[in-house]
């Protein structure tokens, strides 16, 4: 990869924070975006902006074939067999929130199962709760392996006959672990289970094939990835998204309305009632060219590279804690001693370098891992091994900090 010509491509990158050359490290959070990005927005904006679908002028038809050819981008970004199965939705929450309410209200009854784990986020633990609250289903964890990554063994007892959804991230964005999301899959459809996939913190950094994966529903969102915020998309397969209905009603998505009653168009505008996000997914649409540009599976083996380096200067530190396994994407979570995380944010910021502090939406792993909240640097394309050596000085600067307050 040729980092230089990469950070060229973003433009936030070339600037200064608290007088401190800027180095971001919260890509898990949102990725910065590529001039490709920011100018298929403003030329939407400037020389096409319409509605789409419903006009036959010019502007309309242009807009359209933007809106509908970054739908084909997507389907052949993770390879879904066909343009029906791609639903442009805010982003992964509400991605996930549509499964929940029209397939699994729908569908799940008092006895039945659905099966996440501890280290899921808030987006993918409070829509199955709620499910559970309104269908009588029970909601069960899977167990977490000491270093927070999954048993494919206690997978299989802890999935039965009685599951019918299985709802797991691919890649934890506290953690970095990567699930088995392909033998996890096996596992929930040999039990008669469905399995939806939060691609959120995998789809930026990795290839993603979901035909190959098998799952049935796979959730992203458009600002990970090098797209706009309010942009997200949702993959399901046809035969399962055919008996859905839709979970927000309008313009857009219907066929006939009559005084009494209203049908729905097909496939999968039905899902998409009212004025689409046309901008958020022509943006999307230009971040898949450029991430595709650079190659998936450089950017993969990039990350990793960069969260080798950073595990392995940070454990340098006394008093510093990582947690999860070994094997991880592009992000490294932490404590300190007893500095607060929030503490250790606030001094890196005044050094110009931009981490996350908190409970990561992720409550229930942080009350796992016996902790209220930790610190969390995350890295993407653009960032560098320099990069890295400028937060573990930063973090030796925190830590002499403290050690002379305290």
């Amino acid at each position: 990869m040729d980092i230089k010509y990469i950070r060229s491509q973003f433009p936030i990158l070339d600037q200064q924070v608290n007088g401190k050359k800027l180095v971001y490290l919260d890509s898990a959070a949102t990725s910065q975006k590529p001039l490709r990005v920011i100018e298929a927005l403003e030329k939407y904006y400037k020389e096409y902006n319409s509605n789409v679908h419903r006009g036959v002028h010019t502007l309309g038809t242009r807009a359209t074939d933007g809106y509908e050819g970054a739908r084909e981008k997507i389907r052949k970004f993770i390879n879904a067999s066909s343009m029906e199965e791609i639903i442009f939705t805010r982003g992964t929450t509400t991605a996930l929130n549509t499964v929940a309410t029209s397939y699994a209200r729908e569908t799940l009854k008092s006895g039945d199962e659905i099966v996440i784990t501890y280290m899921e986020h808030h987006s993918n633990i409070i829509p199955w709760q709620q499910v559970a609250k309104k269908t009588g289903a029970t909601l069960k964890y899977l167990p977490l392996q000491e270093d927070g990554s999954i048993s494919l063994e206690e997978a299989r007892n802890t999935i039965t006959s009685n599951t019918k959804i299985v709802s797991i991230m691919h890649v934890s964005n506290v953690l970095g672990v990567i699930n088995p999301i392909k033998e996890l899959t096996e596992i929930a459809h040999q039990n008669g289970a469905i399995m939806v996939v939060d691609g959120a913190q995998s789809t930026p950094h990795m290839k993603i094939d979901v035909q190959d994966l098998n799952c049935d529903f796979f959730a992203f969102s458009g600002h990970k990835m090098c797209g706009p915020t309010g942009i997200g998309v949702l993959y399901g397969k046809k035969q399962l998204l055919e008996k859905m209905e839709p979970v927000e009603f309008g313009g857009e998505m219907i066929d006939f309305v009559e005084l009494q009653d209203s049908t729905w168009k097909e496939l999968p505008w039905k899902f998409e009632a009212g004025t689409p996000i046309i901008a958020g997914a022509i943006g999307l649409g230009a971040a898949i060219d450029f991430l595709e540009e650079i190659g998936l599976d450089n950017i993969n083996a990039h990350d990793q590279k960069l969260a080798k380096y950073a595990s392995e200067r940070m454990a340098e530190i006394e008093g510093l804690k990582i947690y999860g396994p070994k094997e991880r994407t592009g992000l490294v979570t932490f404590t300190m001693d007893d500095v607060h995380p929030h503490d250790v944010a606030t001094v890196l910021d005044a050094e110009g370098i931009a981490v996350r502090a908190g409970h990561h939406c992720a409550q229930p792993l942080m009350k796992w891992l016996k902790v209220s909240a930790t610190a969390r640097a995350s890295f993407y394309l653009y960032n560098t091994e320099d990069e890295i050596d400028q937060l573990v000085n930063g973090l030796i600067k925190t830590k002499e900090y403290f050690s002379n307050v305290f």
